[in-house]
């Protein structure tokens, strides 16, 4: 027999250890992929639990809704809602060809799945009369809605007549705010409080009672496509209103309405509107800001591509006397103007009461560019009325050129007062009232009150 060697020796070791590495490695796998197997398991079991509801349709007909025009369906949009609300990106559905009357109702977000989509194809029709509750602030309200989304080709009709013909004071400062006074009971359409990525898009809404379509308090806004209307002289009712809200896009709609086609208000900042067909109504406005000494703060706002017709101001900055707050950096242009009274105005000294207190306070109102705007005015091309203490400053006009149209009214030469610029041409008509330089007032560019 041969002995071995130190070569057998090592070859035999080596084999054993590859014997017990593949034994131990066949253990660890079958250890491992059961790990695996188990976690999969629970994960599909996680899944499909996520799964079991994402995307479901809830139609409201299903949950009661008559769609009759006559009968109560609140309380079918609320049971409809409360059911998509469990489920991940659900739909609920207004369908077609139906004519849904519905009280006030807030929809709320804070138990609620997220992207939710509200499906409006048919139409949501107001109570016709105040019967269905005094003193409401918001016909209907969606709240704490993270990624929802209201898109269709229906309409929202807010039988406002009724509130128009008995309206005594119609004050802009009407608003969902605590801060802000209520002077009316006037109820607003379509409210949007505490929301985020929200996107309105494809729908009517018509005659609303108050403004029609609001965000407050809310962060990435997309509004496109969608159409508002209401006759030039129902009182109050801004087309699109926005508050203390941020990183909002509007572009390619339709506003007519009897206020504003878009208010832009305190806490607003990063704001873009183009291409938008605006009249009647007051214009795209940003203000009124700062009622009783409130402080207001309205930064980065561009305004281009924009049709305004047969309007009571063109693009609009107006503040009350004795406020407090800093509006700037803001960007009109490329904007034609068709019969407005006055196409560029800023107003620090607004006040629609019948008597108004005077003040030397004032809103800071700075860098403010108008570029090429052009068209027809009926009573004055441009008004810029700022404060003794806050005169405006380093506004910048270029390429204006507005010219008169008489409709009736007095017509009345460009107006400047403590406003501070400067002017690239061509100015028609010209401009001469607009001082070159720096006010030599303190006039609060780096205010407090507007600190990030």
């Amino acid at each position: 027999m041969r002995g071995f060697s130190f070569k057998n020796v090592t070859s035999i070791i080596l084999i054993a250890s590859l014997v017990w590495l593949s034994t131990s490695a066949i253990c660890n796998a079958a250890t491992t992929a059961k790990y695996w197997r188990h976690t999969a398991r629970q994960l599909q079991v996680h899944t499909d639990k996520s799964k079991q509801n994402k995307g479901l349709k809830f139609n409201v007909l299903d949950f009661g809704a008559k769609g009759d025009g006559k009968s109560d369906d609140t309380k079918a949009f609320q049971a409809a809602w409360a059911n998509a609300c469990k489920a991940e990106a659900s739909i609920m559905i207004v369908p077609s060809g139906y004519k849904f009357l519905v009280g006030a109702t807030s929809f709320s977000g804070s138990n609620c799945h997220g992207n939710i989509v509200f499906q409006l194809d048919g139409t949501i029709l107001a109570p016709s009369s105040k019967a269905w509750g005094a003193g409401v602030d918001q016909w209907i309200e969606f709240t704490n809605l993270v990624g929802f989304t209201m898109s269709g080709k229906g309409t929202i009709d807010g039988s406002g007549s009724v509130w128009w013909t008995d309206s005594i004071h119609d004050f802009k400062q009407v608003s969902i705010s605590k801060d802000e006074k209520k002077q009316t009971s006037k109820p607003m359409a379509v409210v949007f409080v505490g929301g985020s990525k929200l996107t309105v898009t494809g729908i009517t809404i018509q005659n609303s009672p108050q403004f029609h379509l609001t965000f407050d308090n809310c962060e990435g806004v997309l509004v496109h496509h969608i159409s508002i209307s209401s006759p030039g002289d129902s009182p109050n009712t801004d087309g699109i209103h926005l508050r203390s809200s941020k990183d909002v896009i509007i572009h390619h709609a339709n506003l007519a309405c009897g206020d504003d086609c878009v208010s832009i208000q305190t806490g607003c900042t990063n704001v873009l509107v183009h291409d938008v067909n605006c009249g009647p109504g007051h214009g795209i406005s940003i203000g009124s800001l700062g009622i009783d000494g409130i402080p207001a703060c309205v930064s980065n706002i561009t305004v281009r591509n924009i049709k305004i017709h047969d309007t009571m101001t063109g693009v609009r900055i107006k503040s009350w006397q004795g406020a407090k707050g800093l509006v700037r950096g803001v960007s009109f242009s490329n904007i034609q103007v068709s019969k407005v009274e006055v196409p560029i105005m800023i107003d620090q000294y607004y006040c629609d009461h019948s008597t108004c207190k005077n003040s030397s306070s004032a809103i800071s109102i700075a860098d403010i560019v108008y570029e090429n705007i052009k068209g027809t005015y009926t009573v004055q091309p441009i008004h810029l009325s700022c404060s003794d203490s806050k005169p405006c400053m380093n506004l910048k006009l270029s390429n204006v050129e507005l010219k008169p149209k008489p409709d009736g009214h007095q017509m009345s030469e460009p107006f400047c007062w403590k406003a501070f610029g400067q002017l690239n041409a061509p100015i028609i008509p010209e401009l001469d009232c607009l001082q070159k330089g720096q006010s030599s007032n303190k006039w609060g560019l780096h205010d407090a009150t507007c600190a990030a």
